[in-house]
């Protein structure tokens, strides 16, 4: 008997009053309680995202029902407004932090909004949080060279290292771009899982290097997101995303050959 797919949700910013950056993808906090109420109410049993893999790599059985509650860069409201909402209903999530956003002494200056600083993110970490890795700038991956590529996987991952005291598990794609040279270089650098987008159910067959996601946004109806969590109508809701990244996809390849076609004739 197969598998059953499971959610896993992406977020990003939780936020009252995002800035034009982050707006499009923050929810509001109200939304935020009321999306984890629905969770609850649904039976969904939340996982940390190593524990999912683990579970998958091993062959043991995953809780009954399970999701992901997953939240990209590190910005300051899941500390704020989502961490209180999560420990009310005893729920576990992953957090993946790009090191140079972080607020304190690898700040690049980077970060979109208001963004965690080290001390919030050891209070998580604390509170049965996972935090994983999202490079250290941020960058489309796939268009970096090896070089670069290595930098960003290796720096993130011993800031977080040298900050927590463990090594980051698991990883998320920025933008949630990869290739089959990222995926590699990933694992390599010792992540045991990452994270895609896509929008759609994860599955074991994806393998651990490219578990899809499901976005949720600030236009994201209780409606619609009982639908995602419930595994249904998927396609329907997101098939604007696809379309665009399918577009996107096409002009990205195309820069790329032209990288290789420049390096080679220098």
């Amino acid at each position: 008997m197969a598998e059953p797919p499971v959610p896993i949700l992406m977020y990003h910013a939780v936020a009252t009053d995002p800035n034009a950056a982050t707006r499009v993808l923050s929810v509001s906090p109200e939304a935020f309680a009321r999306q984890m109420e629905i969770v609850a109410e649904s039976g969904l049993t939340p996982v940390r995202t190593a524990d999912l893999a683990a579970r998958w790599r091993d062959g043991r059985p995953l809780p009954e029902r399970p999701v992901l509650i997953t939240f990209d860069d590190g910005y300051e409201g899941v500390h704020r407004h989502a961490l209180p909402v999560l420990a009310k209903h005893g729920f576990t999530a992953t957090v993946f932090v790009s090191t140079g956003w972080i607020r304190g002494a690898y700040d690049t200056g980077g970060g979109l909004d208001t963004m965690l600083d080290w001390d919030q993110i050891r209070e998580l970490a604390a509170a049965d949080v996972e935090i994983g890795g999202h490079t250290h700038t941020h960058p489309q991956l796939d268009q970096l060279d090896d070089s670069a590529l290595r930098h960003e996987l290796i720096h993130s991952r011993e800031i977080v290292t040298d900050e927590l005291g463990t090594a980051p598990a698991s990883l998320a794609y920025p933008y949630g771009y990869s290739s089959r040279r990222v995926r590699e270089a990933v694992r390599e650098t010792g992540y045991g899982q990452a994270l895609a987008v896509n929008n759609g159910l994860a599955r074991r067959s994806q393998g651990p290097y490219a578990l899809t996601r499901l976005t949720v946004r600030r236009g994201t109806t209780a409606e619609e997101f009982e639908r995602l969590v419930q595994g249904r109508a998927i396609a329907r809701d997101f098939a604007r995303d696809r379309a665009l990244t399918k577009g996107y996809a096409l002009v990205r390849r195309a820069r790329q050959v032209r990288r290789k076609v420049s390096r080679s004739r220098v």
